[in-house]
């Protein structure tokens, strides 16, 4: 971005957030909008789009704790009057700062890699070339069926980022046109002056700041800074087993570093919808199965599914309400090749209309099994407070 980005722009006002806003309120505000402005939710609204646009650059800055204060030391010295005239007076062009000549478009260039602190560190003592930036890591979000979740899907997610400028490929200079090597230092990004008894004094050259390379000619459509807010889409791989809330780690996936330097991580949280049938418990899957009373006393073998074919469960003679029997090998799928179970939590069911016959030996049931000797340990237990 160039200077008019980084100086006009108010990208708290953008988000709706304080000066002072923690890194989670700024996340909140940032989720809310991208929601409610969506290319997706508003087709056709230009209006919308633009908004959406300045959105997700003002979290691509206000996200990320360096760039974050590197916006806000330059809205202090520039947007708030900071830099006072100087020998040779200060002009937003570039046309002099204490004598010195430096381009502004420049200076901003050099403090979104290196800060403002390597910005100006020709005139303060620096020593080292600023290297290139690796890109800023992006956040997405995506929500999957339960069964995808603990199977693993591919998915298509469109992300609205900041990108290399197609423009002018990133190189921050008109089409047609390149960046020229600085003729002060070469294209080394530094130059050494003498000092008295012979010494020899190095700083980051003051008309490229540090970067070795000048944009006389910059590109309208990123001003000069390289990159601009796109819209793309990534075909992802979700991996078997995730949970929901958990986030996954795209590496590479992220924002393009500046002048070749490694592209940032895409950071995937993962919202897993409820199943009508299976809940999860870590690498089990759980289940309740409604069986009869006499299944349940007499033993039985029953079908029951799985997400993906259904098994055949040997229920015991006997087995009480609340029993829980293990599936092995029908769960969620771990890292190491290993499958968790499928627990199935047995639920006796009381049926609520009875025809003659099974009266009858519901009530033969009864006088052989009276439900007095399954409570002879409850008898003569002092009530609470006797």
């Amino acid at each position: 971005m160039g200077v008019r980005d980084f100086v006009e722009k108010d990208y708290y006002a953008a988000l709706g957030v304080a000066k002072d806003a923690s890194p989670a309120e700024i996340k909140k505000a940032y989720r809310k909008l991208a929601r409610t402005l969506h290319p997706d939710k508003n087709g056709g609204d230009a209006a919308a789009e633009d908004r959406f646009k300045g959105v997700s650059e003002a979290y691509d800055v206000l996200s990320d704790d360096k760039r974050r204060a590197e916006y806000d030391e330059a809205r202090s010295l520039f947007g708030g009057g900071g830099v006072r005239p100087g020998a040779g007076g200060f002009r937003p062009n570039g046309h002099g700062f204490g004598g010195g000549g430096i381009n502004l478009e420049d200076l901003f260039a050099g403090a979104q890699g290196g800060g403002l602190g390597e910005a100006f560190g020709g005139m303060f003592g620096g020593t080292r070339r600023r290297a290139p930036r690796r890109g800023a890591d992006l956040e997405a979000e995506v929500t999957l069926d339960f069964a995808d979740a603990v199977l693993g899907v591919t998915v298509p997610l469109r992300i609205a980022a900041p990108h290399a400028c197609r423009a002018c490929r990133g190189s921050g200079a008109r089409p047609g046109t390149s960046p020229r090597q600085c003729g002060a230092c070469q294209g080394t990004g530094a130059v050494t002056s003498m000092q008295g008894g012979g010494f020899g004094f190095s700083e980051p050259c003051r008309e490229c700041l540090g970067t070795g390379s000048v944009v006389d000619d910059p590109c309208a459509e990123c001003h000069g800074g390289g990159v601009t807010t796109q819209e793309r889409t990534l075909t992802v791989r979700i991996p078997a087993g995730v949970a929901d809330g958990q986030r996954i780690r795209l590496a590479g996936k992220g924002s393009p570093g500046e002048r070749g330097a490694l592209p940032g991580d895409l950071l995937v949280v993962t919202h897993v919808r409820p199943h009508a049938v299976f809940g999860r418990s870590g690498q089990h899957l759980t289940m309740t199965l409604p069986v009869t009373i006499a299944e349940a006393a007499l033993g039985a073998e029953i079908s029951v599914p799985t997400l993906d074919s259904p098994v055949t469960l040997r229920l015991p003679a006997g087995t009480a309400s609340g029993r829980t029997l293990r599936v092995r090998g029908r769960g969620v799928p771990r890292k190491q090749g290993v499958t968790g179970d499928l627990l199935v939590t047995v639920e006796v069911a009381v049926p609520q209309k009875l025809s003659a016959a099974t009266r009858k030996a519901l009530e033969t049931l009864a006088r052989e099994q009276p439900g007095d000797g399954l409570r002879e340990h409850l008898t003569g237990s002092e009530p609470d407070g006797g």
